[in-house]
C-alpha cells in the first residue's frame, strides 16, 4: 500500500465516521480499526498503532463529535499528532559544523542502498559548499569499493579504499586519518553490511566505531523490509551507538510505515529519505509533511518548494504574471507539463497536493500518467505558435486537429482527449487569477496574498466540504497566518479531489 492508498483507505474511514447521524463510542471504535488495520497495511509496527489509537480514545471527547462539531477534523488531527509524536525521538541529530572535521560512518544491512546513500549524504553537502569526503571500509561485499569509486568520481567527491586489504578497520583509520589532514570537514565512512542480521556484522561494526570513534552513526533502512523495521532498527541500535536514520527507497510503491518503526526502536531522528536513484533525489525529512503525505493530507510547502527548484528563476516572475491574469494557453500547459516532468516520479509530486494524490495517481498508474504527458506533449510539438498561444478553443478546428494528429502520429481522438484536458486545466487556471505565489522561504505570505472567498473558488467542492466549508477555511486560513516557517505551515486539507 503507497501513501496515497493509505491516505485514502483513512480518509475513507473518518468520512465514514463523519456521516454516522450518532457518533458514540462504537462508531469511534470502528473508524479507529479502519485507520489501525491502513497503519498495519502500511508497516507501521502494532505496538506503536495500539498505543496511538489508545490515546486517541483518551484525548478525544465524544461529546464534541456528538456536539456537531467538524468530527473528521478532530480525529484527523489527533491522528497527525499522535503519529508525529511518533516521529519525534525529542532530540536532534548530532549537526555537524562546516569547517570542523566531523566523522560520519554508516550502517546497514546489504541492499538497502547504503553505499548510493553515503555518496547523496556528501553531494547534498558538497553542493552547500562542504567539503566532503568517502571512506570504503566494506570488504565483505565484491564489488563495494567499484560501486562507491565511480559513484564518488561522478560526483567530484574524494575517496578512499583498497582492492588489496581485507581488514575494514584498517582502511576506515587510514582514510580517516588521511582525509583530516587534507582538511575534509565531513568524512563519511562506508560499512560492510550482511544480507541479515548476524553477529559477524555487528563485531564489525563495533570495531570500526571503537577505532574511528564517529560523531554520528547514521543507520540506512530500506523502507520496504515491513514489519521487521522495529526488530533490524533496534538491533542495530543495540550494537552501535546509532544517532540518526535516514530512509531509502521511498519512491514507487514503497510504504512509509517503517519510518515510524525505526525511529521508534533507535529514540534517533529521521535526517534524509532517498526519493530514487539519481544523486539529487535525496530529501531532508520533515515530521510534519511527512506525516500529512501519509495521511493524504498532502504537502503544499513541500510542492511549492519543488516549483520553485525546477521553474528557472527568470521564468518565475512570468509564470506569477500569467497565473495572476489568469489567461491559460496550450504553451503554458506545455511549460507545466516539462516542469512536472521535472519534479522526479509523477506519483510524489502528486502526493505533495492535498486530495490530489488518490485521485489523479492510483496505485500501478505512475508510468501509463506520465506517458500520456509526453504524448500530449508531443501532439503539442506539432502545431503552430499560433495555435499554442491562443486561448480561444474554436480556433482548434477539425482540419487543425487532423493536421496535429497527423504530425504526431496519433490519433484524432487522442488529439481531442489532450484538447479536453486542456479545458480542464484552463479552467482551473481561471480560478486562480489574482493569486500570488509567494517567494521560497516566505510560505508565511501565503495568508497575505490569499483569502477565504478566493480559496473557496479554487478549492475542489469536495475538498472544501472535507475542511468543514467556508467556516473550516477561514479557521485554516487564520491558522496559516499564525504561523512563521513552511514546515509549520501543514494544513488540515482533507483527502480526495475531483478531476
Amino acid at each position: 500500500m503507497v501513501l496515497a492508498q493509505l491516505g485514502g483507505t483513512i480518509s475513507r474511514a473518518l468520512q465514514q465516521m463523519s456521516n454516522a447521524t450518532i457518533i458514540d463510542e462504537k462508531v469511534l471504535n470502528e473508524c479507529l480499526n479502519e485507520i489501525t488495520r491502513a497503519l498495519l497495511q502500511s508497516d507501521v509496527q502494532f505496538k506503536l498503532v495500539r498505543d496511538m489509537t489508545t490515546n486517541i480514545k483518551k484525548i478525544v471527547n465524544l461529546d464534541d463529535l456528538a456536539a456537531g462539531h467538524n468530527k473528521r477534523k478532530i480525529i484527523q488531527q489527533a491522528v497527525f499528532n499522535e503519529l508525529c509524536k511518533i516521529l519525534d525521538p525529542g532530540k536532534p541529530a548530532y549537526a555537524p559544523k562546516k569547517g570542523k572535521p566531523s566523522v560520519i560512518m554508516f550502517v546497514g544491512l546489504q541492499g538497502s542502498g547504503k553505499t548510493t546513500t553515503c555518496t547523496k549524504y556528501a553531494y547534498y553537502h558538497q553542493k552547500k559548499g562542504w567539503k566532503p569526503a568517502l571512506v570504503c571500509a566494506d570488504t565483505f561485499r565484491a564489488g563495494a569499493f567499484d560501486q562507491l569509486k565511480q559513484n564518488a568520481t561522478k560526483a567530484k567527491i574524494p575517496f578512499y579504499g583498497s582492492y588489496m586489504e581485507s581488514d575494514p578497520v584498517k582502511i576506515a583509520v587510514e582514510g580517516v586519518e588521511r582525509f583530516k589532514k587534507e582538511s575534509c570537514d565531513l568524512i563519511i565512512v562506508d560499512t560492510s553490511g550482511r544480507h541479515k542480521q548476524e553477529a559477524s556484522l555487528f563485531e564489525e561494526m563495533r570495531q570500526v566505531a571503537e577505532a574511528t570513534k564517529p560523531d554520528l552513526v547514521i543507520f540506512v533502512m530500506d523502507s520496504s523490509i515491513g514489519q521487521a523495521a522495529f526488530d533490524q532498527a533496534q538491533a542495530f541500535k543495540q550494537s552501535v551507538a546509532v544517532g540518526a536514520v535516514i530512509i531509502t527507497k521511498m519512491d514507487g510503491h514503497a510504504k512509509g510505515g517503517g519510518a515510524l518503526s525505526a525511529v521508534a526502536a533507535t529514540k534517533s531522528p529521521v535526517i534524509f529519505i532517498g526519493t530514487g536513484e539519481h544523486m539529487d533525489e535525496f530529501e531532508v525529512f520533515d515530521v510534519k509533511p511527512f506525516v500529512s503525505r501519509l495521511l493524504g493530507m498532502g504537502d503544499w510547502s513541500g510542492f511549492m518548494d519543488k516549483i520553485h527548484e525546477v521553474v528557472p528563476m527568470d521564468q518565475q516572475p512570468e509564470l506569477l504574471q500569467k497565473l495572476s491574469e489568469g489567461n491559460f494557453t496550450l504553451r503554458i500547459m506545455y511549460e507545466q507539463f516539462q516542469n512536472i516532468m521535472k519534479m522526479g516520479p509523477i506519483s510524489q509530486v502528486f502526493s505533495m497536493l492535498p486530495g490530489f494524490s488518490a485521485e489523479l495517481m492510483p496505485q500501478g498508474q505512475e508510468k501509463e500518467s506520465q506517458a500520456k504527458i509526453k504524448r500530449y506533449m508531443t501532439m503539442m510539438d506539432s502545431m503552430t505558435d499560433d495555435e499554442l498561444d491562443s486561448s480561444n478553443p474554436k480556433l482548434m478546428t477539425d482540419s487543425r486537429i487532423m493536421r496535429i494528429a497527423r504530425g504526431a502520429g496519433r490519433h484524432v481522438r487522442e488529439v481531442m482527449d489532450m484538447l479536453e484536458e486542456y479545458k480542464r486545466l484552463a479552467k482551473i487556471w481561471s480560478k486562480m487569477k489574482g493569486l500570488k505565489i509567494p517567494k521560497k522561504g516566505e510560505m508565511s505570505a501565503l495568508s497575505r496574498n490569499m483569502n477565504a472567498q478566493h480559496m473557496s473558488k479554487v478549492l475542489p467542492p469536495q475538498m472544501l466540504k472535507q475542511i468543514g466549508g467556508m467556516g473550516g477555511l477561514q479557521t485554516l486560513m487564520k491558522q496559516m497566518g499564525n504561523m512563521g516557517s513552511a514546515k509549520d505551515m501543514m494544513s488540515m486539507f482533507g483527502g480526495g479531489g475531483d478531476k
